[in-house]
């Protein structure tokens, strides 16, 4: 018992304790949120909730690929063509890198798209893990 109520060791505890919630923090806060998915989950949501994958990035940069069922809709025209969104099914937005498809899926869900999550990582995890991507 000297051991845990030892000044030094008590310090040497508390500091374990902190970094480990530190290192746990990331993923039970993506947990919660539910606001982006990985690359693995994007593709069961898709076969199992048939979700759609939309590409927020630019005409000129989806034609140089994207996800092979993707469909174009750029980041700044999304707003006017809200309407034409499903809204019985998960929409998962793709970018490059996932920031932008964060910013827009978080915009959509508060416009009442709840079902909107981001592909974590983009377009670079999607390729990444070695998947298929189509140019126009």
């Amino acid at each position: 018992m000297d051991f845990l109520f030892s000044q030094n060791n008590l310090y040497i505890l508390i500091i374990a304790l902190v970094s480990g919630g530190l290192l746990l923090w990331p993923t039970l806060n993506k947990g919660r949120s539910g606001s982006s998915v990985g690359v693995q989950e994007a593709i069961q949501l898709a076969n199992q909730k048939q979700a759609i994958f939309i590409d927020v990035r630019t005409a000129e940069q989806f034609k140089t690929g994207s996800i092979p069922q993707a469909r174009n809709l750029p980041a700044a025209e999304i707003d006017a063509k809200l309407a034409t969104l499903p809204k019985n099914k998960p929409i998962i937005l793709v970018c490059d890198q996932g920031r932008d498809s964060a910013r827009v899926a978080a915009s959509l869900r508060k416009q009442g798209l709840t079902e909107t999550v981001s592909l974590d990582g983009g377009l670079r995890s999607w390729a990444k893990d070695g998947l298929p991507l189509k140019k126009s």
